[in-house]
């Protein structure tokens, strides 16, 4: 019941329009059921020559008016009440698809913007539980097989609980004993059903499994498809494809199994049903209680209504599906962000100053930062360094509440940043992370992601002092180069440089540049830094570097390592100290300058 809760909830807004298609499907189920009596008046008046009785809804046609029994006045006029049913039929049937197509769009639309905007509110941290491949089918595959349930599944449904309805109250105007048949065979399609319905589950959350593992393997591979041929791995991964999916494939092949078996025994007991109603029929015809014409029309009644049950049965049946599709995407909206949205839209005001206290925080029960103290007030530039895993990514994805704090704090202008609403604090950030990103657009599109209306030659300064526009008018159509998915295409260097000019171009007050460089040579690097210093002199700037080199001209260079600050200072004072940073410093040095001899020697320049 709440997975039905859940798809009514973005259903209701079609309610008024479904129960429209509703009456209009009930409206032709009567059309339709009334054509095995007019076909008993066929049997009865047109080709017998019986005596009028008052049995049947359409005796009242056995008059002068419509033409005598045994006459072709008759004929034509039962052949015209049969076509105005007949078409009534069609065109009700044709309404109602169309409006239960149309609803059933509307709530798949619905359904696939509410899961997406699920994914964009929730943190990095939560999405990463998820992989690609549950996601993508959380997000598509799950929400065109849930609408199924609505727009097909349960009007199916009501229809043929409404053909039970109609059909029971005919045959009990014809003879009550006809509905015998119907009663005691009744009990063995619930057990039939009740058996069948919990392997069918089973079955669905098998294969939607399997179709979430082939897609993240494929997803994986064009991702990766470089370094799988670098490592001429394709054989390999062409197994890890081949197990996924025949695995998916045998999930299927139980389930067609099962679902043969569902239709031969159901299958069996209609059959057994209409026998019998055949039987009951035609003694009832030679006993003298009903006319030969009504034994059509009691064994098709019977045929429609083993039909229903039987139709009721597979969209049981069937309906395993949509539940296992739906209650995956209950539980991903009912799944709750770790990074808690402020309740009120509070606004950062004024320029910001930052000021880190005794920061901690806890990630899968380690310790990555412990203890952090910094103050940084507005249009400070600040280096940050230290090895992998130190701690200077988590601490810059803090300032943006990636990640928040498990004790301490961090403040802008005196104010927790929990405070903020997140879409003010974030404002308020220009961040270049390390694990670049390009969308699968223009170059210039990629660089105005901030602000997709600018004008060209904002673009163009961006990328000028992030030392992209060099390489970007060389590439065949300039700054309208498509790149592909993560930017392939073009080199890691000026994928960051892309990435930087997009972070320039939003022109927040704090700019993060978190180990964005490292693909850049020294020089380059030196030049976009010095760039960006001169022409953003007023900016609060957060370098995140391996290369000591990176931050030498920063007011004060922080030395982090297992989460801690061993060092903090100014390059001068951090020099003077010779504590971790010089060393590592004078070691980076004396190796870029043997590198830079080797290269020189090799020129013949020395």
């Amino acid at each position: 019941m709440e997975v039905l809760k859940f798809g009514f909830k973005y259903w209701k807004r079609n309610l008024p329009l479904a129960i429209t298609a509703q009456i209009i499907s009930f409206a032709a189920i009567i059309a339709d059921l009334m054509i095995p009596l007019l076909s008993e008046m066929f049997i009865d008046y047109v080709i017998c020559d019986n005596k009028p009785t008052n049995d049947g809804i359409f005796s009242f046609m056995l008059n002068e008016k419509y033409g005598q029994i045994h006459s072709m006045k008759l004929f034509f006029s039962l052949v015209v009440i049969f076509m105005i049913f007949l078409l009534t039929r069609i065109i009700f049937i044709y309404v109602k698809n169309v409006i239960n197509q149309h609803l059933g769009l509307n709530l798949e639309t619905d359904l696939r913007a509410v899961t997406f905007r699920k994914l964009m509110e929730l943190d990095s941290e939560t999405v990463a539980e998820y992989n690609t491949g549950e996601l993508l089918t959380t997000l598509n595959s799950d929400t065109i097989m849930y609408k199924e349930l609505f727009c097909r599944m349960i009007p199916n449904i009501f229809d043929s609980l409404f053909v039970l309805i109609i059909c029971g109250f005919l045959l009990c105007r014809i003879n009550i004993s006809l509905l015998a048949i119907p009663l005691i065979i009744m009990p063995f399609f619930v057990v039939a059903l009740m058996k069948f319905r919990k392997a069918a589950r089973i079955n669905y959350k098998n294969i939607r499994k399997g179709n979430s593992e082939v897609s993240l393997n494929v997803q994986e591979n064009i991702e990766a498809v470089r370094l799988v041929r670098s490592f001429t791995n394709e054989d390999i991964e062409k197994k890890k494809f081949d197990k996924a999916n025949e695995k998916l494939k045998d999930s299927y092949i139980n389930q067609v199994k099962l679902s043969s078996k569902f239709e031969v025994v159901f299958s069996s007991i209609k059959q057994i049903a209409y026998i019998g109603t055949i039987a009951v029929s035609t003694i009832l015809v030679i006993k003298g209680y009903m006319l030969i014409g009504f034994l059509f029309a009691c064994s098709n009644y019977v045929l429609k209504m083993m039909d229903n049950i039987s139709q009721i049965n597979n969209m049981l049946f069937q309906m395993q599906q949509q539940f296992v599709s739906g209650q995956k995407m209950m539980n991903f909206m009912n799944c709750k962000s770790k990074i808690i949205e402020t309740v009120e839209n509070v606004k950062i005001t004024g320029v910001p100053n930052i000021r880190i206290n005794n920061a901690y925080l806890v990630m899968e029960g380690n310790e990555v930062l412990k203890d952090i103290s910094i103050e940084v007030p507005y249009g400070k530039k600040i280096g940050i360094v230290g090895g992998t895993g130190s701690g200077k990514s988590v601490l810059l994805e803090s300032l943006v509440r990636i990640h928040d704090l498990t004790s301490g704090k961090i403040e802008i202008n005196g104010k927790d940043i929990r405070e903020y609403s997140l879409t003010a604090l974030r404002s308020s950030f220009s961040y270049v992370f390390q694990d670049v990103f390009l969308f699968s657009n223009t170059i210039d599109s990629n660089i105005a992601y901030a602000k997709p209306d600018i004008e060209k030659e904002e673009v163009i300064k961006a990328a000028k002092h992030a030392q992209a526009h060099n390489f970007v008018k060389k590439l065949p159509v300039g700054y309208d180069t498509i790149v592909g998915e993560k930017g392939i295409g073009i080199s890691g260097g000026q994928k960051q440089r892309v990435s930087i000019a997009r972070a320039l171009l939003k022109d927040a007050p704090i700019l993060i540049l978190d180990d964005s460089t490292s693909a850049l040579d020294v020089d380059t690097e030196k030049k976009l830094l010095t760039d960006i210093k001169k022409h953003y002199p007023d900016k609060t700037i957060f370098i995140s570097a391996h290369r000591m080199s990176s931050v030498i001209d920063c007011d004060e260079i922080i030395y982090m390592q297992d989460g801690k600050i061993l060092e903090k200072g100014t390059f001068a004072e951090l020099m003077k100290l010779k504590g971790h940073f010089a060393n590592v410093y004078e070691i980076q040095e004396a190796q870029r300058k043997s590198v830079i001899d080797f290269d020189a020697l090799a020129e013949g320049e020395v």
